[in-house]
């Protein structure tokens, strides 16, 4: 068997030993390892007669289905990077994701064609559309599914790959109003599949859910480390995520075995979906990333799977993860937070202070993470890369690397680490990392609007929402809903404030800025009222 450095590799590999198996699979359609590499092989012989080759940016803009396993694979078969876009996102935000990131070709699907005409008005450069069937009222080129499957199913394109190449780019938020890209190449994608493949003990009798959208970082789990393993990866619809007994009933009938979500679709689950009455026998792992679980939901929760063990998983988009932790029985006495544990392995975790000094166990730092599973960098962005890097010295013009996460972290005497919160205005709500900045800007970015704020506030279930407040220039009559709407337009869903109040003045600190910790405060006092 050759080496294994390209994350398509992992197909190619697993179809040589079990063929038949079903590689993906999504309600009652799925597709063989066979049939998958066969399928990727085409569509990248397709892309790369269009001019995609090593380094090149290619979109992916489809709800989850088959064709968008196709799509990661093919488009790195090609040499290619693959950018899931929301397929449910702004167009105004995706426009510039586009132009961001220079993609020229986006495989997608006919569902997205109203959508793509919009896009097109500001994403000058896309030139190649593969997914459609009707190309009307697009300037960009066409390709059907059907000229696709009619390509070589072969493998064998020219070039000379490497595990440093990039494989992926994931946009999350960014603190100047504008998304990120995440960097990230095969070595750091495969270090993280290996760590998952190994820690979970993952084979090829496994059946792993897809619940994360393909542009979450938590989906390269699913994928990944399961097909490195020869399992099945099972595509949830994200229609039937908003349902949890139907959830449910999936996870029973599909027979999963490994589970991975953020702890909100868990929550859902256990308030929402009977799990008593499911027959989830074939479960052995539960894991969960993106935000702390709330102890006293996790206790219920382990209870009511009694069959499998659970997971902690942590790390930002720049990692991957790059520490986990094995939740061992939860007495009932006790609501201390969950640990985020220890370094994965090739992972080394670097506590330090302000001054970027080392602190001792025990002490509160910063935590800093090196190793193969960290991102190459930003898109388009060398300055802040350089900044988001700590260096040390080993030896004379020789230094380990270390990314930043900007996780507040203390070590425990066992060795475990305890997660304290962000150094900044990042913040998790539903699993998805949300710029408050961000959000900030979209809103003063409305002609009407003097001054914002947008500050987050605990839900009761471990995660936070998003609330703002807003004070309108003089003379303006606008509502609350109509600048809701215009987040809407230049924001993705979770990151919409489920309340915006209009202000007369703000509360303020000593120097003048707008204090935010009072505005969230009031908010949390007019709850308890």
């Amino acid at each position: 068997m050759p080496h294994r450095f390209l994350l398509n590799h992992l197909i190619d590999q697993s179809a040589e030993r079990f063929p038949e198996r079903e590689a993906v699979r999504v309600s009652s359609a799925s597709l063989t390892y066979q049939a998958l590499v066969q399928r990727a092989n085409q569509l990248a012989r397709v892309l790369a007669e269009r001019g995609v080759g090593r380094g090149d940016r290619v979109g992916i803009y489809m709800p989850k289905s088959l064709e968008s396993a196709v799509a990661v694979y093919g488009i790195m078969k090609a040499g290619g990077a693959y950018v899931p876009l929301d397929p449910f996102g702004p167009p105004a935000r995706l426009s510039y994701v586009i132009q961001d990131c220079g993609i020229r070709h986006l495989v997608t699907s006919d569902a997205r064609l109203e959508a793509l005409r919009e896009i097109e008005v500001e994403a000058q450069g896309l030139q190649c559309l593969i997914g459609l069937s009707n190309a009307d009222g697009l300037r960009s080129e066409a390709v059907p599914w059907e000229e696709v499957h009619a390509a070589p199913g072969e493998s064998g394109l020219a070039g000379y790959p490497t595990e440093q190449d990039l494989a992926y780019i994931l946009y999350t938020s960014g603190s100047t109003g504008t998304p990120k890209g995440i960097m990230h190449t095969h070595r750091s994608g495969l270090s993280f599949a290996e760590w998952g493949a190994a820690t979970y003990g993952l084979t090829h009798t496994d059946r792993l859910s897809n619940h994360a959208p393909l542009h979450f970082d938590l989906s390269t789990f699913d994928l990944f480390a399961g097909h490195l393993a020869g399992a099945s990866t099972v595509i949830i619809p994200e229609a039937l995520t908003k349902f949890p007994a139907s959830l449910a009933r999936l996870m029973q009938d599909e027979k999963l075995t490994v589970w991975y979500s953020v702890p909100y679709a868990l929550i859902q689950l256990l308030t929402h979906a009977a799990l008593p009455r499911r027959d989830l026998g074939a479960l052995r792992w539960v894991l969960f990333a993106g935000e702390p679980f709330p102890t006293k939901h996790l206790r219920e929760l382990m209870a009511q799977i009694p069959g499998a063990r659970f997971s902690n998983l942590f790390g930002p988009t720049e990692t991957n993860v790059c520490t986990y932790y094995h939740v061992p029985p939860l007495s009932e006495d006790s609501d201390e937070p969950i640990p985020i544990g220890r370094a994965c392995g090739n992972v080394e975790p670097l506590v330090v202070d302000g001054d970027g000094q080392p602190v001792a166990a025990g002490q509160v730092g910063e935590l800093l993470i090196r190793g193969g599973v960290v991102m190459r960098g930003y898109w388009g962005k060398p300055e802040r890369t350089a900044q988001t890097f700590f260096r040390r010295e080993v030896f004379p013009s020789v230094d380990d690397v270390f990314y930043r996460t900007g996780d507040l972290v203390q070590q425990m005497p066992d060795g475990d680490f305890r997660y304290l919160g962000r150094k900044d205005r990042q913040i998790k709500t539903r699993g998805y990392r949300v710029e408050l900045d961000e959000i900030e800007v979209a809103l003063l970015a409305h002609r009407g609007v003097e001054e914002a704020a947008v500050y987050a506030v605990p839900d009761g279930q471990g995660s936070n929402v998003i609330e703002a407040a807003a004070i309108l220039k003089a003379g303006e009559r606008l509502s609350a809903e109509a600048l809701i709407e215009h987040l809407a337009a230049r924001l993705p869903p979770y990151a919409i404030p489920v309340r915006l109040t209009l202000n007369s003045e703000f509360p303020r600190t000593s120097t003048g800025k707008i204090d935010r910790r009072a505005l969230q405060a009031q908010s949390l006092n007019a709850v308890t009222a």
